[in-house]
């Protein structure tokens, strides 16, 4: 076991010494060491609980013969950081939560892992971290929230969003913000759509680091208390017995499999910089073209919110994600049967026992939502090394779109002209300088999108960033616009007035102007100056690479 590097023999005296003083007993060296990789904190509604999730777990893997360690890694809400500065430390909060993995494991020795995540950044940066720690790791997350309902409607957090711009242009009366805002968000778990949270954890069902059920069972389900028990159980056997690592999971082909899933279930635009970053960190090589080329041959079978009223629980009655992948998995070639997974299954074993239990949650190939997938990478001149749009997020009326721009150098900015009224029909928001580097920390845009919906504009208006977008975002909303303003690309160059075309389903974004008139703007901008940092932002600026291979650390 790896742990007898802590425990065993006699110059391991003061370290058995140090482990009963913690509580381990005699009999305890003889079994394996589980590391209980925990992101418990009061603050985030999907973690408040997760002490308690921590405290069955590590009850089950005393049961199952293995000794637990629990130790916590920092956790960001994304909604609760959202629209100000907070949010730039939002993804560099990834690489933070990676590196605090990767130490506790190394420095401990632990035998195995069980990691117990959530939120956004989080499950990522966990991922990352497991990667280079590279012992048997089983992922189980705390499960999403369940949708809160106002006057017989599903309501959650993108409502309350929404309902501040509602609010600000009279559709809506205080009193009607207030129930909206007590409404929307009953109770703990992730926020209850397919936002970035239940992305990831429904990705790590794909990928083989989960067990079936890890990314839509909810939080207040009786059933996920099981699937802790379970997954306790399993990592111990796994502790115990040759079993797959993460770099053995982490392939070529299990990556596939999950952008296939994204493509299927309209998942998170971010599930594109993470997933990059994850086969970046597990030295598989990846490019936006391959997600491109799944994409077209993948289609949308299932819609969650923001996309339409389903929420994670109608996701989990219909089967679950293992229902899903059976959908598309009689698409020739779509889905690697064969990629193994934490259960001790293949992929494809998990598949052939899955049932599609509503066809309406969960459509057919035939009825579709669309032929291809619910994500698309776009390119040309404003997206050279590439940009993301959440398709299944788009009306069809707003896939192909021309219009004048307006330009804001923060999302702060952005936010002040939306509800000012400056946005206007035929417009199309440009915000930039907040790329990995520029930002930097590349904030999520879930506030001006949602309060271009809330005025009523998203029929009418498209947004593209250097930034990215929350899961939940909706509307003609591209992000990951890549090289970033900082980096001299020409989302910087822009000004009020040029043309800029959309066009999803022939995969381009062109600012209409010719090379001449590019070529003066260059040579006459300035070089970029970073803002002014301190602290952790000012390292981060300095170290993180293109959103295009996911904004890893160099």
């Amino acid at each position: 076991m790896n742990s007898d590097q802590v425990k065993t023999g006699f110059q391991r005296a003061p370290h058995r010494s140090l482990f009963m003083a913690t509580g381990v007993k005699r009999d305890d060296f003889k079994k394996p060491f589980i590391g209980v990789c925990n992101s418990y904190t009061d603050i985030i509604p999907g973690h408040c609980h997760l002490n308690k999730v921590a405290e069955w777990v590590k009850q089950c893997i005393l049961e199952a013969g293995g000794v637990p360690f629990e130790f916590n890694t920092i956790g960001i809400c994304d909604g609760i950081a959202m629209g100000h500065s907070g949010m730039k430390y939002s993804l560099p909060s990834r690489e933070l939560i990676a590196d605090c993995v990767e130490s506790m494991v190394k420095a401990h020795c632990f035998d195995a892992m069980i990691c117990i995540p959530n939120c956004d950044k989080i499950t990522p940066g966990m991922i990352l971290g497991a990667i280079r720690a590279n012992i048997p790791t089983i992922f189980v997350s705390g499960g999403p929230m369940r949708a809160g309902r106002l006057d017989g409607r599903p309501m959650d957090l993108i409502s309350v969003f929404e309902g501040v711009a509602q609010y600000k242009n009279g559709a809506i009366s205080e009193d009607q913000l207030t129930r909206v805002e007590e409404s929307s968000c009953p109770g703990c778990g992730s926020c209850s759509g397919m936002f970035t949270a239940n992305s990831m954890n429904c990705l790590c069902e794909a990928i083989g680091l989960a067990l079936p059920g890890n990314g839509t069972v909810l939080a207040d389900d009786p059933a996920r208390r099981g699937l802790w028990q379970r997954a306790a159980q399993r990592v111990v056997e796994m502790a115990l017995a040759e079993s797959p690592r993460p770099r053995d999971l982490i392939t070529r082909a299990s990556i596939d499999n999950a952008f296939a899933l994204d493509m299927a279930m309209g998942g998170s635009s971010n599930t594109v910089l993470h997933t990059l970053a994850i086969a970046h960190e597990a030295g598989v090589d990846y490019d936006l073209d391959r997600i491109n080329a799944i994409s077209q041959r993948c289609p949308n079978v299932c819609k969650v919110a923001p996309s339409c009223s389903y929420h994670m629980e109608d996701v989990d009655a219909a089967g679950g994600i293992p229902a899903i992948l059976k959908r598309i998995a009689d698409i020739p070639g779509l889905i690697d049967t064969a990629c193994p997974t934490v259960s001790g299954q293949t992929i494809g074993a998990i598949i052939a026992a899955a049932e599609v239990k509503d066809a309406q949650v969960i459509r057919t190939l035939e009825n579709a939502y669309s032929k291809d997938g619910g994500l698309t990478i776009l390119r040309g001149n404003l997206a050279e090394q590439g940009a993301v749009v959440k398709k299944a997020g788009v009306s069809t009326a707003m896939l192909t779109f021309e219009g004048s721009a307006i330009c804001f150098d923060s999302q702060e900015e952005a936010c002040e002209g939306i509800l000012a009224g400056k946005v206007k029909s035929g417009h199309v928001v440009v915000i930039r300088y907040e790329g990995p580097r520029g930002g930097p920390g590349m904030q999520e845009m879930l506030a001006p999108t949602s309060y271009i919906m809330g005025a009523g504009l998203g029929e009418s208006v498209a947004l593209i960033t250097d930034g990215r977008f929350s899961g939940g975002t909706r509307g003609a909303c591209i992000g990951h616009v890549s090289p970033e303003a900082a980096e001299g690309g020409l989302i910087g160059l822009l000004r009020d007035g040029d043309r800029i075309r959309i066009d999803i389903p022939g995969r381009r974004l062109e600012a209409l102007l010719d090379e001449a008139e590019i070529a003066r703007r260059r040579a006459a901008a300035p070089s970029w100056q970073p803002r002014n940092l301190g602290g952790w932002l000012r390292r981060y600026a300095l170290m993180v690479g293109n959103a295009s291979s996911g904004a890893s650390l160099q």
